[in-house]
This record gives structure tokens, C-alpha cells and sequence, in this order.
């Protein structure tokens, strides 16, 4: 779709031509806001008879961006949003929230003058763009923080500070394991388990010898047994 521009738009062009734009951007975001026109032969004359009024009324609102644009650049401004321990967001900060915090700051500026091409979802510091006017835009620091307080170490560190345990453990946990102690474990289980011993041989001779003695004890019983009879035959 070819449209006539009333203002310059960055990436696009300057006031008074003609571009061509995708038919979704100029009915959802040029035609509504005024800030072009349908490439029309009628348009175009119209544009034409106004252009020094338009270009008159464009130079008054530069004038005006850059007056107050030293009040906005290089600004900081605190979002106060939940995170993780890692710092991402449990959501978003959207354009809409870095306006609503530039004009807490002394600035009032609208959500379409925040250049953002994605929402914030990490905790720090981050450079957001506001066009003050479509030939003046500034640079403000997005201070994203989970309180006032580490805003201000983020601000002093230059950056998003992760959290550690660096300090040990605080008074609420000792007092926690004070009132439920862990189960300790008995000293013979902590230690090392001996080794056990080796099993006792079931006599202290070998099997070899135990043989050996039953050998011998055989022959001389039946010896003690054959003296025996042949005595008792001669006492008969």
C-alpha cells in the first residue's frame, strides 16, 4: 500500500513521501495515529495546499522535543518487577511501563514515543529510546529491579547483581535447625567398618592331619580289640 507520510518516520522516510508500507502496518498503526495519508490523488493535493501549515506545525513541536530532551537524556528510571534468582522477570516490562515511568519522572511521553523492538524480561540496567519528536529522540536507562533497594546496588554496580550465600547462613536458619536438629549418627556407623575376621578353622590341624590321626588310631584300636579276645579265649 502506497501512503503519503505527515511526519518523518525512522527506517521509513520524511514528511511528504510517498512510501510503500505492508497494508497491516499502515491500517493498524499510520492511518490511526496520523501519520500518513492513502497515496490518493486527492490526498495528495490536499497534502500539498497544507504542507507549509504541516511542516510549519513539524518545526514547532522539534523546537519543542528539543528544549526539554536535555531533562530526559540520560535519565534513570526504577520498574519494580518479580524475578527468579537469576534475575529473568516473572513477566515483562512493556513500552507502556518505561512511559508511565519517564512521566512519574517530570516528562510526560506516551508509549508509542518508546522505542522498544521487545519487552524487558531480564533484571538490570537497559538503554531504552524515547522519541520525543520523530527528529529528536534520547536515551533513558530502564533501572529493573525487585525493590528500591537493590535498584540502587544494580545503579552503583552497573548492572544486575545475582544473589550468593557469601555471608554463610543467616540467623533464621540456625534457629531453624536449633529447633529440628538432624538425626545424628552413631559413632560405629560413621566410622569405618572394620574388616571382618576370618573365619577359624574348625581345628587347628590341618584336614591332611586329622586324616593321618584317624589312620593311625584305626590299626592300633582293632589291635586292642584282637588282644583282648585272644585273652579271654586263653582264660577259658
Amino acid at each position: 500500500m502506497d501512503v503519503i507520510l505527515l511526519q518523518r518516520i525512522e527506517k521509513l522516510g520524511q514528511m511528504g513521501e510517498v512510501v510503500k508500507v505492508k497494508p497491516g502496518f499502515a491500517r493498524n498503526y499510520l492511518l490511526p495515529q496520523k501519520k500518513a495519508l492513502r497515496a490518493t490523488d486527492a490526498n495528495k493535493a490536499r497534502f500539498e495546499k497544507q504542507r507549509a501549515q504541516l511542516e510549519a506545525n513539524n518545526l514547532a513541536r522539534r523546537q519543542e522535543a528539543e528544549g526539554i530532551s536535555g531533562k530526559v537524556e540520560g535519565i534513570t528510571v526504577v520498574v519494580i518487577r518479580q524475578a527468579g534468582e537469576t534475575g529473568y522477570l516473572y513477566g515483562s516490562v512493556s513500552a507502556r511501563d518505561v512511559a508511565e515511568a519517564v512521566t512519574k519522572a517530570g516528562v510526560t511521553i506516551d508509549r508509542n514515543q518508546v522505542l522498544m523492538d521487545r519487552p524487558i524480561k531480564m533484571l538490570g540496567l537497559h538503554a531504552v529510546r524515547v522519541a520525543l519528536h520523530p527528529e529528536v529522540v534520547v536515551s533513558v536507562t530502564a533501572n529493573v529491579a525487585k525493590s528500591a533497594e537493590e535498584a540502587e546496588v544494580q545503579e552503583k554496580a552497573g548492572g544486575f547483581v545475582p544473589t550468593t550465600d557469601t555471608e554463610g547462613p543467616s540467623l533464621d536458619d540456625m534457629l531453624a535447625d536449633v529447633e529440628s536438629p538432624a538425626e545424628e549418627q552413631p559413632a560405629e556407623a560413621a566410622a569405618e567398618p572394620e574388616a571382618k575376621p576370618e573365619k577359624k578353622a574348625k581345628a587347628d590341624k590341618p584336614p591332611k592331619a586329622e586324616k593321618a590321626d584317624k589312620a593311625e588310631k584305626a590299626p592300633k584300636e582293632k589291635k586292642a580289640k584282637g588282644g583282648r579276645k585272644a585273652k579271654g579265649e586263653e582264660e577259658e
